[in-house]
């Protein structure tokens, strides 16, 4: 192939693909099943994910020790199976100007029948830098930004 038709077709490539910056930024969580409200990852976040995790923490300081987030977000569970998780993750990348999603899929057990999730991050990018700026289950129907964190 010459080098006039390998640059064309390297240009229709579509936006959305399996691997990238922002798929990068979500990896991370794959990679190392790091909990997301941890305070040394904080900085990867953005509002209104970042205020969740602060309302969090505010209420694990001030009730019994229990939060509104009380399970890993990045997995929709408390239980799972690294190595099923690692084998069976596909991410999905679709940017528009400043603004990315990432779907990743994956099932957190083997030989469970409710065990695949579908995970939904929003990131944006600020100060150069892909930022989380929220996470939804399409598998459990839930958004963090929608989380009610707040001590009654």
């Amino acid at each position: 192939m010459n080098r006039f038709a390998l640059l064309s077709a390297m240009l229709v490539l579509p936006v959305s693909a399996s691997a990238g910056p922002a798929s990068d930024a979500v990896r991370y969580f794959y990679d190392t099943f790091k909990f997301e409200g941890a305070p040394e990852v904080r900085d990867r976040f953005a509002d209104p994910a970042r205020t969740k995790f602060e309302e969090n923490d505010q209420l694990i300081e001030s009730e019994d020790k229990v939060g509104c987030i009380d399970f890993s977000l990045s997995l929709d569970a408390q239980d799972y199976d690294e190595g099923e998780v690692a084998r069976s993750l596909k991410l999905d990348e679709k940017i528009s100007g400043d603004n990315a999603e990432v779907t990743a899929r994956f099932r957190i057990f083997a030989e469970d029948d409710d065990a695949d999730r579908q995970i939904v991050w929003s990131l944006k990018t600020i100060g150069g830098a892909w930022k989380i700026t929220d996470i939804a289950s399409k598998s459990g129907d839930w958004r963090l930004s929608e989380f009610y964190c707040e001590s009654e």
